[in-house]
């Protein structure tokens, strides 16, 4: 949750550092509120809650459009904050530091209401993956109205990984809310939706139908009455990690992980993975998403939001390298 947009420097087994577009600084060197990460125009990236697909040497970044003004939702009891849903965007690279701009992959309505796209709603945490058997590349994202009890999964498909996304519609998997989500996509083929559910209060993981648009009847109840959400799931040397956050609105909180010997679990919780000094707020971020770095066992990203509750659309971006000290995360600010 929070503000900093990065531009990597360069990706090794263990990534060194990160570079702020239009500085010299370090992340080591930065506030909470970082600088703007630009793409190769040299515009700011506008991708929250974001989700990264490999596809033929080529990474997509996908993520919430937020622009214009920040306002507070009346009669919540939370920080209920707000800007007008935007739409989903995409951008490429071939190296995970330079990002071109693919345009809108899936466009927001604007003045219909009753439309789960239309501006007046809620569309967040895109994830995107892609079908063999079907050649068809498949979205995933939270679908509601803004006071959070609509809590849907919504589902779009393309036949080209930028989009167009044509939106095919929502639903709650087993008559179950969907908050918080994600997709993973294991090397069987076989996909698995990751969410929060039951008011936040337990998360579930549920098996997909083969051609990924739809929830089955199989899932699973964990982190039963423990609150988290904003999951982030990756797999190393045959094991499942999945890093969530706690639930206090758009402010930052511990991140907590948990390992397991399969998707389904049993998942066994490990405590924060984050180590240093603002460990206990996730470096002021909000874990959205793990991207393994192809073709280097054993590197991964942590990729956060820095989120600017009152504006919104300054909020930012938190990108750091996951190590492994034997088979423990760890997570460093540098």
């Amino acid at each position: 949750m929070k503000t900093k947009h990065i531009s990597l420097i360069t990706l090794l087994i263990v990534i060194k550092s990160l570079a702020f577009a239009n500085t010299n600084k370090s992340i080591a060197d930065t506030s909470a509120h970082g600088r703007v990460l630009l793409d190769t125009d040299g515009k700011p990236i506008n991708a929250h809650g974001p989700g990264v697909m490999y596809h033929q040497g080529v990474y997509y970044l996908f993520g919430e459009i937020k622009n214009g003004k920040t306002w507070l939702v009346p009669g919540q009891n939370w920080e209920d904050y707000r800007v007008p849903a935007g739409g989903i965007s995409c951008y490429s690279s071939v190296d995970l530091k330079h990002w071109k701009y693919r345009g809108i992959a899936l466009k927001s309505v604007v003045n219909d209401p009753g439309n789960d796209l239309d501006t007046g709603r809620v569309i967040e945490r895109p994830k995107v993956i892609y079908n063999g058997r079907t050649k068809k590349f498949v979205m995933w994202m939270h679908i509601d109205k803004n006071d959070y009890n609509y809590s849907r999964g919504g589902v779009a498909i393309s036949d080209s990984p930028a989009g167009p996304y044509q939106y095919q519609g929502s639903i709650k998997p087993n008559d179950q809310m969907l908050r918080d989500m994600t997709l993973y996509k294991d090397e069987d083929g076989i996909a698995y939706l990751i969410y929060s559910s039951e008011d936040n209060n337990t998360m579930h993981v549920c098996l997909l139908s083969d051609d990924y648009l739809k929830p089955t009847t199989t899932y699973v109840r964990i982190f039963e009455n423990k609150r988290r959400e904003s999951p982030a799931i990756f797999k190393n040397k045959g094991k499942y990690y999945l890093i969530t956050s706690g639930c206090s609105g758009w402010s930052p909180n511990a991140a907590s992980y948990a390992v397991a010997d399969h998707v389904m679990g049993p998942w066994k919780e490990q405590g924060n993975p984050c180590k240093g000094s603002n460990a206990e707020v996730t470096f002021f971020s909000q874990g959205a998403f793990v991207q393994p770095v192809i073709n280097k066992p054993g590197a991964f990203i942590f990729m956060g939001d820095v989120w600017d509750k009152t504006n919104l659309e300054k909020s930012g971006y938190l990108w750091l390298p996951l190590n492994f000290n034997h088979d423990k995360i760890e997570i460093y600010n540098p």
